[in-house]
């Protein structure tokens, strides 16, 4: 038994007519009847009565039709469901952006793809790359943009930006004026950094390691604009990428660059190798590989 010898058989039922139904579904009498004739055979039964020009159905045949009415009905839902999926009528994508990434890059990135395909949902994640990174490896996200720290066989990529990390100081520091520091004239500030679950943390504790001390942590957070405020405030002072350091508040805090050594701060897309990608999730990928192919400098 297969799809179509069911839609021959209800279409018969609404035309009464073997003839008719065999028009209706473009196709030649002898077809129509011989689908039946083995359907019949297959199943042990007799459909229908003929009586002339008149057919009914056996009580065999009512049983059948009935239950053939809410396969077809079921295999045409899973078709057009499928379709809706295929040419990207409908979806859901799931993708993690840590916090100085979202409102920086994205938004723009997501309108342009909305407007292109209404009916896909974006749902998003803001957190830290640590977090991120690892929920794509579990299959909790489809993507996520990460701060590259190392190689990862996991994961396939592509670039989203790449930039170098500035020092913000408070107004009126002793260095605000100079043409760029080294991390080591830093050594007795205090410092303000992102939580230990951001990848950036790990990577100016190395950076500092390096330049021979330890530092001093007055404060974490997960924002970049609290951690602007803070700075602003006299606290201490922080790292920060080029475009992040544009957003703070002019005259709060001062943006020196780091000359020794330089830090880079590099985003990637992320997803996994082996894992499954929907249509959506396939889509956004190219969509946003082509609008981000040329990353900030």
């Amino acid at each position: 038994m297969d799809i179509r010898q069911l839609q021959y058989l209800l279409q018969i039922v609404r035309s009464q007519s073997f003839t008719k139904a065999a028009e209706r579904l473009h196709i030649t009498q002898p077809t129509i009847s011989k689908a039946v004739k083995n359907l019949e055979d297959e199943l042990g039964v007799q459909l229908f009565i003929r009586s002339g020009r008149d057919i009914t159905l056996t009580d065999a045949g009512k049983v059948i039709a009935q239950g053939a009415g809410k396969i077809v009905d079921q295999m045409e839902e899973i078709q057009n469901g499928l379709a809706e999926l295929t040419s990207l009528q409908k979806g859901s994508i799931s993708l993690g952006l840590p916090p100085m990434v979202g409102s920086s890059f994205f938004p723009s990135v997501i309108r342009r793809f909305r407007e292109l395909h209404p009916g896909i949902s974006i749902s998003i994640l803001e957190d830290g790359s640590k977090k991120i990174q690892a929920a794509v490896a579990a299959g909790e996200l489809d993507m996520g943009v990460v701060l590259l720290s190392s190689p990862e066989d996991t994961f396939a990529s592509f670039p989203v930006v790449e930039e170098r990390l500035q020092v913000v100081l408070p107004a009126g520091h002793a260095l605000a004026e100079s043409d760029g520091v080294s991390l080591s004239e830093l050594a007795a500030e205090s410092f303000i950094m992102f939580r230990q679950d951001f990848t950036l943390h790990d990577v100016m504790l190395e950076a500092c390691r390096e330049a021979g001390f330890r530092p001093d942590i007055v404060c974490e957070s997960s924002q970049w604009d609290f951690i602007g405020g803070m700075v602003a405030a006299g606290l201490g002072i922080a790292m920060l990428p080029e475009t992040i350091c544009k957003q703070l508040a002019p005259g709060a805090v001062s943006i020196v660059k780091l000359v020794e050594p330089l830090i880079p701060w590099r985003l990637v897309m992320i997803w996994h190798k082996e894992g499954y990608l929907s249509f959506a999730a396939r889509k956004w990928l190219s969509f946003a590989n082509e609008q981000l192919s040329n990353p900030i400098k």
